[in-house]
């Protein structure tokens, strides 16, 4: 298993079911500031359910989460939902799988920037700051793209908008759930680059949830292999990949495609 920091941004080690099925059995995991962990697994093995364990927001599909969440030293295991209103959003970005689901479709994107903002601060935003934000997700500030509706955005520009709410009050931890599944090749390149950019720049520790094994290597740091709920092998990129030693992850390297 691969050393852990000293003063993670999170620190947790929980188990999550729903009724009788358990899903996620004793899951220990760490991340530090400047550090992406990538977590993988096959569909159906629980990293969906790690990210909203980790959120708080489990019991909302029905689940149970039991164990400890420590966040910057503060545990949210016990916090209230109203405690948890005021963590998530501000110390905590999530930017989960599809815009067409997390987006209001008939709010214009100005609202949701706006209602986001007011979320976590009382007073007005800086006048150039929505548009340096837009700028660091690569979006335009143009009045005709503020006023377009979330359900106008291509794919792309809605997972660029969802990133952009995600680190608006820059969180500590940001979350993304399977952020590129539905994006093109290039778009993909660019959002994982602005991953990385987000990462070095201000400093924020990243869970990135994935199951696409090449842009798990070529942005973690650290690659933690969840499978049948469990944490089965974690290390870095170059260890996991080039000599795996779990039976699963050597099947899950095995299957990775090849140039000839």
């Amino acid at each position: 298993m691969a050393n852990h920091p000293l003063n993670p941004v999170l620190d947790y080690r929980i188990s999550a079911r729903y009724g009788a099925r358990e899903v996620l059995r004793e899951v220990t995991g760490q991340i530090s500031a400047k550090e992406i962990v990538a977590l993988v697994g096959l569909s159906g093995s629980g990293k969906s359910t790690l990210a909203l364990s980790l959120l708080r927001l489990l019991r909302y599909r029905g689940g149970e989460v039991e164990g400890s969440i420590v966040l910057e030293g503060t545990e949210l295991i016990a916090k209230s939902d109203k405690e948890m209103r005021a963590v998530l959003g501000k110390r905590i970005g999530y930017v989960p799988q599809s815009p067409a689901s997390a987006l209001n479709d008939r709010l214009k994107v100005e609202t949701l920037l706006e209602e986001t903002w007011r979320a976590h601060s009382s007073a007005p935003a800086a006048a150039d700051f929505y548009s340096k934000l837009l700028d660091s997700v690569q979006l335009p500030n143009a009045p005709a793209f503020l006023r377009q509706r979330a359900g106008q955005l291509s794919t792309g520009q809605g997972q660029r908008l969802l990133i952009a709410l995600a680190i608006m009050h820059k969180p500590a931890l940001l979350i993304a759930d399977e952020p590129i599944s539905a994006l093109d090749a290039i778009t993909q390149a660019s959002v994982l680059k602005l991953f990385q950019q987000l990462n070095q720049r201000d400093g924020t520790a990243i869970l990135f949830i994935s199951h696409d094994l090449l842009s798990i290597a070529s942005i973690s740091h650290r690659v933690e292999i969840l499978h049948e709920g469990r944490i089965v092998e974690s290390g870095p990129p170059h260890e996991i990949f080039r000599e795996p030693k779990h039976e699963f992850t050597q099947r899950l390297v095995a299957a990775m495609p090849r140039l000839p």
